[in-house]
């Protein structure tokens, strides 16, 4: 661990988790905060509620196919749908640079309205404060989320079991690739945009199949990859990924082998993956396939005994590899 934070240790990957390991967990001693889950699941009043919260600081703050409204609105959204819950409510709390065009901060409101109608959530509550120049980059917001979960579904790490199945709902990376093509210094012209969109109304799709699905996680900050280790280091288990079996858009392909960049580890913000038995994968995936957000859903890979802890990836070329967690800044700023 260093002696200050660093850029990296907001990355998703192994200085997260050293960050959250070090400075929170030993102060924030609660069972719920323990599993690590993006939401946390409890009875309220014999009502089993989820909730969630997050912060976004996305640079920049309009990007191709969203920006920072949107964004903040279908991240916590599916925070909560991937614990299998209808989410309900929303809070929206701004914090705003001293200077920052009012137009835009309309522009950013509009935005999230838009994003709140499409996923069916009310914003029942709000913040703002406004800081000087220089104490913040134009724009932060958090947003946290209440949803309601039918009893029955469990869904979770502790699950997982070996020969499920690894469902992916779509093409990776396109966020991450939307971003770094609109960054001042490295922009480049690409068609490819971001897949930001509310994952609810799937999960609302695939919720019929609660029995066979084990675990749900939206692959954002650090990737597939790092959302991959995290369910074998939760579970004990291990993982094995086809690599022609990833979707991957060949402009997103092309830009990643032309920079060094691996899509493994680019961020997403409207795909899920889902641990399945293999009973119900046919089923499941076939359901998904009828939602627009999951038409191109695809079994990745399978959970696997050997090696436990670990995720493998089976390459084209008939070897293979271990995929570890991020552990450097792979894009900064992505969410």
């Amino acid at each position: 661990m260093e002696d200050f934070v660093l850029l990296a240790h907001g990355n998703g990957g192994k200085l997260s988790s050293q960050l959250i390991e070090t400075c929170f967990l030993p102060y924030f001693k609660d069972p719920l905060l323990n599993q690590l889950n993006d939401q946390a699941i409890f009875d309220l009043e014999n009502c089993r509620t989820a909730f969630t919260t997050d912060s976004f600081v996305v640079d920049p703050i309009f990007f191709p196919g969203g920006d920072i409204g949107k964004l903040s609105v279908c991240g916590t959204v599916n925070d909560l749908a991937m614990g299998g819950a209808v989410p309900l409510y929303l809070s929206v709390g701004f914090i705003i640079e001293e200077s920052f065009l009012f137009e835009d901060l309309k522009r950013i409101a509009a935005s999230i309205s838009t994003a709140a109608q499409e996923a069916q959530v009310r914003i029942v509550t709000a913040d703002t404060k406004v800081v000087e120049k220089g104490a913040c980059d134009k724009l932060f917001i958090n947003t946290s989320g209440i949803g309601a979960i039918d009893k029955g579904i469990d869904f979770g790490s502790h699950k997982v079991a070996e020969g499920d199945a690894i469902i992916l709902s779509g093409d990776i990376g396109d966020h991450g690739i939307a971003i770094l093509s609109s960054r001042k210094g490295i922009a480049f012209e690409t068609s490819v945009t971001s897949d930001c969109a509310p994952l609810n109304l799937l999960v609302h799709d695939m919720l019929p199949y609660a029995p066979s699905i084990h675990v749900m996680r939206d692959p954002t900050r650090g990737g597939l990859g790092t959302i991959l280790n995290e369910i074998t280091q939760q579970s004990g288990f291990g993982i094995t990924v086809y690599e022609d079996a990833l979707p991957l858009k060949e402009e997103v392909r092309g830009i990643c082998e032309l920079l060094g960049l691996d899509p493994l580890y680019l961020a997403n913000e409207g795909k899920l993956i889902a641990c399945v038995h293999p009973d119900g994968a046919k089923e499941l995936l076939s359901a998904m396939k009828k939602n627009p957000l999951g038409k191109d859903a695809c079994i990745i890979g399978h959970v696997t005994k050997e090696p436990p802890k670990k995720v493998v990836m089976e390459t084209r070329v008939g070897g293979s590899r271990f995929i570890d967690m991020l552990v450097a800044e792979d894009l900064p700023r992505i969410c």
